[in-house]
């Protein structure tokens, strides 16, 4: 049974469509044709790109699909008994029409007691990093699904689901006008990787050096929410590095070492929007880490403190105070949102649920046990309060 419906309105930061087949194709421009391709192989349908099969999800079509928070006890509790990911697992579930299409899932939030969610999508984790030496491809694929969730979610259906653009930003000028076109069609957050950015000579960059400026500028213009979704961000290569092999990252293959650079990409990110400048230069830029937990934050912390302390003249603000001031944090459900709270401050928190993906959370409105001991208005800030406040959305619309 879900949990008992809150005494304040409920905006989850992190819920998740699958994406069918057509969402990549649809729209996809003629010349492009054949760069995603979804083949047989053994009977199973897998996703090609540009004719190299991955395997980063194993059921790229999600008609069946693991079952709502099956992985929840695993990250809260550990493994004891070391059982594999299949056992973890369990049974799947065929997928409904609520992960689906948005009518359904109204209905679903409805149920769960939720009366708004920033919604992302899930496939599209992928894309940017098997297209990287490509970024002409990367800007029309990502145009093109784009395009399909407009025409099926759209960014903002009925003020209850803000469904994220994915924004790739190679190109300056391209990214600025998928920016715009997406703003225009009511987009209030966008979608960018956490991950250096791909160039056209092979080269990869930070998106907080000045180069990217006019499309912060126009950012801060639009008065939208970035949200740094936990995407493939390459790190994969390094892991190999160390275990003397290729391949693509995999996040359900288990890997000890892995686990120990899991988060290197999110922390390298914000530092960099930091250490580089943009947050300084973008005073009023509005960022949302999203499923990236929180274990990298007080190291980073540390780190940027020992940083100022040895280099004070190459910063142009404390970069701490720059933390706290740009950055707000949706930590997972199993980290200590008490010593998060204590690091950030309250009004930088966000819930999310990660509805509803085996690893995140089966009964969203469950989260609230995990800061029973904040005040009520705490509460609230927590689990909506502080999101409205980022989109631009007061009230609810209780219709639940």
């Amino acid at each position: 049974m879900p949990s008992p419906a809150l005494p304040y309105p409920v905006f989850d930061a992190d819920h998740h469509f699958y994406e069918p087949e057509e969402a990549l194709l649809k729209y996809l421009p003629k010349q492009y044709k054949g760069a995603i391709e979804y083949v047989q192989v053994r009977g199973r349908t897998k996703i090609a790109i540009r004719g190299q099969i991955s395997e980063y999800i194993p059921n790229p079509t999600f008609d069946v699909v693991a079952k709502p928070g099956a992985m929840q006890s695993y990250f809260k509790d550990g493994n004891p008994e070391g059982k594999s990911a299949r056992e973890i697992l369990g049974a799947p579930m065929k997928s409904p029409a609520a992960f689906r299409e948005p009518t359904s899932r109204l209905t679903l939030m409805d149920e769960q007691g939720v009366d708004r969610v920033l919604m992302f999508p899930t496939l599209a984790s992928l894309l940017e990093e098997r297209m990287r030496d490509d970024v002409e491809l990367i800007h029309a694929v990502v145009h093109s699904l784009n395009q399909w969730i407009d025409e099926v979610w759209s960014f903002n259906h009925k003020d209850r689901i803000f469904t994220t653009p994915v924004i790739t930003l190679p190109i300056v000028d391209k990214a600025i006008e998928e920016l715009n076109w997406a703003v225009e069609r009511g987009a209030r957050a966008v979608l960018i990787r956490p991950a250096p950015v791909p160039g056209v000579n092979g080269a990869t960059r930070s998106f907080a050096l000045p180069e990217f400026d006019p499309f912060w500028k126009r950012v801060v213009e639009l008065d939208v929410l970035v949200a740094l979704h936990s995407s493939d961000n390459g790190y994969a290569r390094y892991v190999n590095d160390w275990e003397g092999h290729k391949g693509e990252f995999l996040p359900f293959v288990p890997s000890t070492f892995k686990m120990l650079q899991e988060w290197r990409g999110i922390a390298d990110t914000v530092g960099s929007l930091i250490c580089h400048g943009a947050l300084s230069r973008f005073p009023d830029l509005k960022v949302a880490t999203i499923e990236n937990g929180t274990s990298w934050l007080a190291p980073l912390v540390d780190q940027l403190n020992g940083a100022y302390k040895k280099m004070p003249q190459e910063f142009a603000e404390h970069p701490v105070e720059v933390l706290r001031r740009n950055i707000h944090i949706n930590p997972f459900g199993e980290d200590n949102m008490y010593e998060i709270a204590d690091i950030m401050g309250v009004d930088r928190v966000l819930f999310g649920s990660d509805y509803p993906h085996p690893e995140g959370i089966g009964d969203p409105l469950s989260y609230v046990e995990e800061i029973q001991d904040f005040s009520q208005e705490e509460q609230a800030k927590i689990m909506g309060g502080n999101l409205a406040r980022l989109v631009g959305v007061s009230g609810a619309p209780r219709a639940l």
